[in-house]
C-alpha cells in the first residue's frame, strides 16, 4: 500500500510538472504580427471605381486553344490602360513581351539595390455555356450594384493589374520616388499556363541578369473562420505552391464477351487499384508552410488551442489526425490523390481490352514525381497495371523570416489592422512559380477579405468584388510600394 501511495505521488507530481512546463510553453508564446500603422492614403474612389468596372468590359478570355483569342479585346484594353494611367504612361518604361505581356519598370534612385517585382494578369477563364442567365449581372458588363463590382475578372485577376497601376498613379501624383526598381508584370495567358506571358518575362529577366528582392503574385486572401480558435480574420500570404502531377494507370489484355468473364477483368483491376490508393493515402505531415502556418497563428488562439500548439512536440499526433479529418485541411499536410478520368469498355456485353485511369496529384513540398511512381506502384503492387506520371514539383519555399516576409505583413496589416497574417501553402497554380529562377523569394496574395462562397465564384458564376475590398486591395499595393521602398 505505501509503494502504491509513492507510485501515485510520483505520478502526481510528474503531472504537475507536465503541466506547469506545457501551460508556461504557452504563456511564453509570442505574436508574430507586427504593429499596424493604419493607411491614411486618400485617393479619387470614384475614379478608380470607374476604372475597375470598365476594365471588366474587355473580354481578355483565354483559351487551351490559342487560335480562339480574341486579341482585338486584349489590344482594346491595352488601350485602356493607356488612357486611364497617363502618368504611369509617361514616366515609367512600358515594354511588351509577345506582345500582350506587359513589363512597367520604375527605375529607383539606388542602383545597388536589387528591384522588386509586383505581377498579376489580366486574362480570365471564359464563362461556361449555358450559364449566363443565372448571373445576377452579365459577365462582362462591369456593372456597380449593391456596392459590388461585377464580372469575370474582378477576384481573378484584373483586381490585381488594375489595383497595383491605381496605386503608381497616385504615388506618382504624390512625387512619391522609390529607391529601388519596381516591376509591374502583368502576363496574358495565366489561365492556360503562362507560357507566352509570366515565362516569357522571367526567361527575359533572367537573359538580362536582373534578380529580385521579392515577386509578389494573387494566391492567398484574408479570410474569416479559417483557422479554428481564431477570431480574427486570417490573412495568408503563400509561400509555396503544390505541385500538380498527372498519373497515368493502364492496363491491357484479352477482352471477349461480357457472358464469360474472368474473376479480375481489366476494369475490376483498375478499380481495386484506385481503391487501394485512397484507402492508402500519402502520409500526413505537418511540416514546411503548413507548420509555419500554424506557428504564426498559435500566438493569436484561445488558450486551449494555444496550448496544444505550443505543445506540438507531444500533440503532434493529435493535430494529424485532426487537420486529416477535412479536405481543406488535410490537404495542407499530404499529397493528394483525385482520380478524375477514367476510362473503359464501349459496348454493355463486350469486355473491354484496355481499362484507365487518370488521377491528379498535388504534391508537397519535398515529394518528388519519381516518389509518386514509387507510392502508386508499391499500394496497387499489380505489376500488370502500367504506371506513368508527368507533372511539375512543387515551388520551392519562401523565407518567412525575411524582411521581404515582414515587408508583405506589414502592407497587409496597415490596411486590415485586426487581421493575423501568416505564411501557407497554395494548392493551385499561379504565375509566381515562373519566377522563382529570377528571385531570391516570390509570394501570393490577393489582398481583399473574402467569404468561401467567394472562392468559388472566381472561376464561377456571379464572380464580383465588393467596392471596398477592391478600395482596400489599391491601398495595399500603395503600401507595399511604400513599405518594399524603406
Amino acid at each position: 500500500m505505501k509503494k502504491l501511495k509513492i507510485a501515485f505521488l510520483i505520478l502526481a507530481s510528474f503531472l504537475v510538472v507536465f503541466l506547469i512546463v506545457t501551460g508556461i510553453r504557452a504563456m511564453m508564446v509570442e505574436t508574430k504580427q507586427p504593429k499596424p500603422i493604419p493607411t491614411t492614403e486618400a485617393f479619387d474612389e470614384e475614379t478608380a471605381v470607374k476604372h475597375m468596372s470598365e476594365a471588366i468590359t474587355y473580354e481578355t478570355i483565354s483559351y487551351q486553344d490559342r487560335t480562339k483569342f480574341n486579341l482585338n479585346e486584349f489590344d482594346r484594353f491595352i488601350e485602356f490602360l493607356q488612357k486611364s494611367y497617363p502618368l504611369v504612361h509617361e514616366q515609367l518604361e512600358l515594354e511588351k513581351v509577345n506582345e500582350y505581356a506587359l513589363v512597367y519598370k520604375w527605375k529607383g534612385s539606388d542602383p545597388s539595390k536589387k528591384p522588386i517585382g509586383l505581377t498579376s494578369h489580366y486574362d480570365v477563364v471564359p464563362v461556361l455555356s449555358g450559364t449566363e442567365a443565372n448571373w445576377e449581372q452579365k459577365p462582362f458588363s462591369g456593372a456597380v450594384s449593391d456596392e459590388k463590382i461585377w464580372g469575370r475578372g474582378t477576384l481573378d485577376d484584373k483586381i490585381g493589374v488594375i489595383g497595383i497601376l491605381e496605386a503608381a498613379e497616385h504615388l506618382l501624383k504624390q512625387n512619391f520616388k522609390p529607391e529601388r526598381d519596381m516591376y509591374f508584370m502583368f502576363g496574358h495567358d495565366e489561365e492556360i499556363g503562362g507560357d507566352e506571358g509570366a515565362s516569357a518575362i522571367a526567361n527575359l529577366m533572367k537573359e538580362r541578369g536582373i534578380t529580385f528582392e521579392f515577386v509578389l503574385d494573387e494566391g492567398g486572401a484574408i479570410v474569416e473562420n479559417m483557422v479554428p480558435g481564431v477570431n480574427q480574420p486570417v490573412g495568408v500570404v503563400g509561400i509555396s505552391e503544390k505541385g500538380s502531377a498527372t498519373a497515368e494507370l493502364t492496363i491491357e489484355g484479352s477482352g471477349g464477351h461480357s457472358s464469360q468473364p474472368k474473376n479480375r477483368t481489366n476494369i475490376g483491376r483498375i478499380a481495386s487499384a484506385i481503391a487501394k490508393l485512397e484507402e492508402t493515402q500519402f502520409k500526413g505531415d505537418l511540416r514546411g508552410p503548413g507548420e509555419d502556418l500554424f506557428e504564426f497563428v498559435a500566438p493569436e488562439m484561445s488558450f486551449g488551442m494555444k496550448y496544444v500548439f505550443a505543445n506540438k512536440f507531444i500533440f503532434e499526433p493529435i493535430i494529424e489526425k485532426i487537420l486529416l479529418g477535412q479536405p481543406a485541411t488535410a490537404a495542407l499536410i499530404r499529397t493528394t490523390i483525385a482520380p478524375t478520368i477514367f476510362q473503359a469498355g464501349e459496348q454493355y456485353n463486350a469486355l473491354p481490352e484496355e481499362a484507365k485511369v487518370i488521377i491528379n496529384h498535388r504534391l508537397m513540398p519535398g515529394d518528388s514525381l519519381e516518389d509518386v511512381k514509387e507510392f502508386i506502384e508499391e499500394t496497387i503492387d499489380d505489376p500488370d497495371i502500367k504506371v506513368t506520371v508527368t507533372g511539375n514539383e512543387a515551388s520551392s519555399v519562401s523565407s518567412i523570416d525575411s524582411w521581404q516576409f515582414k515587408t508583405i505583413q506589414q502592407a497587409a496589416r496597415n490596411v486590415y489592422t485586426d487581421a493575423v497574417i501568416a505564411p501557407y501553402l497554395m494548392f493551385a497554380g499561379s504565375d509566381a512559380r515562373h519566377y522563382d529562377p529570377v528571385s531570391k523569394d516570390t509570394y501570393r496574395f490577393l489582398p481583399v477579405q473574402i467569404t468561401g462562397e467567394d472562392l468559388n465564384r472566381m472561376h464561377g458564376t456571379n464572380e464580383h468584388v465588393s467596392i471596398k475590398n477592391y478600395l482596400n486591395a489599391i491601398k495595399f499595393y500603395i503600401e507595399i510600394m511604400k513599405e518594399g521602398n524603406k
